[in-house]
């Protein structure tokens, strides 16, 4: 081949019709070959499960999932559980695998055959997200068939018990947890509301919601205060103005009791009984004057038999003056003072609290702002604990509703679609696919060796290799002279033309 020059299509056929047989002879062996070659490896069969994820009977508006997280993720999760050595022990003890090889051998070559696929529809893609997964295939691929099915068939039950166990255990540890926290939220709650209480207490009357009734209040009170000064003010007048007649009533019947003249009662006592019948004339018998009038006259009347009886036996009568009692007005004065005493001290005792009550107010005003701010605080906490623990007893419920559903079977479920198959062919070696590659690689290892050749192929054949070679341009060609090939008929030579040569022959070119 001519380098420095640029080949085209003619070029390349040329070269495929002088190379084929180059180029023929590894294509067709190099596929026997690989198709031998696979003969070669030991065979490995493997087994496929399908399992299908069903999502939640219960919609999701009344019970939320228990499970949350990507089903892609949650698979890969489940798979490292069924291949730990603890859930592998047991399968391999049920199978009698570990017969020629130990047991941590055995386990790693049940690792090294486990492959889950994901399984993605459009069906299920429309329904459950872009992404969704509605299943997956578990593969496993072993040295016989039997053990290939069986391992896949353990393996897929072992994810599936899994997925099952954690979906339940999750929900009982959610449960667990939120009674729990309801349980230290109630205790908090019952804390701060009795701290609640005992501020109430202690400052009843005080607090942020009583300062505008604190202030009628004291209002109220002042008013009241105001009517209390006025009562006792008017008590004590009527004690003073009630004394000041009770003592001259006592002087005018001291005064009487000393006179014992009997014509002066005598006259005293004409007098009343005209008086009476004046008063009768006008008033009846219960008219007040009338019966003063009457009490008066049996006084006097009492009194001039006294003294007539004195006269007539003077040691049988005791001193009158000691054993008289006073009259009614007398009387009724003396109970008039004593009710204004009472009255007195009563509005005292009532003036004092009511200036207690309002000093105890006015303090109270003066400390509200203190007392407002331990108080919000106090409520705010109550609030806000108040309300976690509302939200802590509502997910409570929610997880209680997940347990109960999980335990129904009502939630997420795993099933088996497709049991594991018993493989009829090896999955590898695959034959086809070495015969292919054998191909793949002839094609390769003629195409090499045609190229090869070409570049270490120095013959001239063409105009170009020419023009390529000399670097000059042809003027003129020159055949060689006698020059003959066989037409295409076989009938006899005739001269070549110009430019035109065989395989064997050059043409000269000046």
């Amino acid at each position: 081949m001519i380098e420095n020059r640029e080949l085209n299509i003619d070029d390349y056929l040329s070269i495929l019709r002088r190379r084929w047989k180059v180029l023929l002879i590894p294509t067709l062996v190099a596929p026997l070959v690989g198709f031998a070659v696979s003969y070669a490896f030991s065979p490995k069969y493997t087994s496929q499960s399908l399992v299908l994820v069903q999502g939640q009977k219960v919609p999701e508006g009344y019970v939320k999932p228990v499970v949350t997280e990507d089903l892609g993720q949650r698979i890969t999760q489940l798979e490292q559980r069924a291949l730990s050595a603890e859930q592998l022990r047991p399968v391999i003890e049920k199978l009698h695998l570990a017969q020629g090889n130990g047991m941590d051998a055995e386990i790693d070559e049940i690792r090294k055959g486990v492959t889950i696929q994901e399984v993605q529809t459009a069906v299920a893609s429309q329904a459950w997200g872009k992404n969704a997964v509605p299943g997956f295939n578990v593969n496993y691929t072993a040295a016989t068939p039997l053990q290939a099915q069986q391992v896949c068939s353990e393996l897929t039950n072992t994810i599936i018990r899994e997925n099952f166990s954690d979906i339940a255990q999750v929900a009982k540890d959610t449960t667990d947890f939120l009674t729990r926290q309801v349980e230290d939220q109630k205790r908090k709650i019952d804390e701060l509301d009795s701290k609640l209480a005992d501020f109430k207490k202690r400052y009843m009357g005080r607090l942020p919601g009583d300062e505008d009734s604190n202030l009628k209040l004291l209002m109220a009170m002042n008013s009241q205060l105001d009517a209390d000064t006025q009562a006792l003010n008017r008590a004590q007048q009527d004690k003073a103005y009630a004394e000041s007649v009770l003592a001259q009533q006592l002087a005018a019947w001291k005064s009487s009791q000393s006179s014992t003249d009997p014509m002066i009662l005598q006259k005293q006592l004409a007098d009343l009984q005209a008086q009476l019948l004046t008063l009768k004339a006008r008033y009846t018998d219960d008219y007040p004057e009338v019966v003063k009038t009457k009490n008066d006259i049996q006084q006097l009347q009492k009194k001039l038999d006294e003294i007539n009886a004195a006269a007539a036996n003077p040691a049988a009568v005791p001193d009158t003056k000691a054993n008289l009692a006073e009259p009614p007005e007398i009387q009724q004065l003396r109970g008039q003072l004593h009710q204004n005493q009472n009255a007195i001290t009563q509005l005292t005792r009532d003036q004092q609290r009511l200036e207690q009550q309002i000093r105890m107010l006015q303090g109270g005003l003066a400390l509200s702002p203190s007392i407002e701010e331990q108080y919000k605080q106090l409520t705010r906490d109550y609030e806000t604990a108040m309300k976690i623990y509302n939200d802590d007893l509502a997910k409570k419920s929610q997880s209680e509703m997940q347990t109960a559903m999980e335990q129904e079977q009502q939630g997420e479920q795993m099933s088996i679609l497709r049991p594991a198959d018993l493989p009829e062919s090896p999955s590898f070696p695959d034959r086809l696919l070495f015969t292919g590659g054998g191909l793949a690689s002839g094609m390769a290892i003629g195409f090499g060796l045609v190229l090869w050749l070409e570049l270490r192929d120095t013959s001239v054949r063409t105009e170009q290799d020419v023009i390529a070679i000399l670097g000059l341009p042809v003027l003129t060609q020159v055949p060689w002279v006698g020059l003959e090939r066989a037409d295409q008929n076989g009938n006899g030579k005739q001269p070549l033309r110009p430019g035109v040569h065989d395989e064997n022959q050059r043409v000269v070119e000046v």
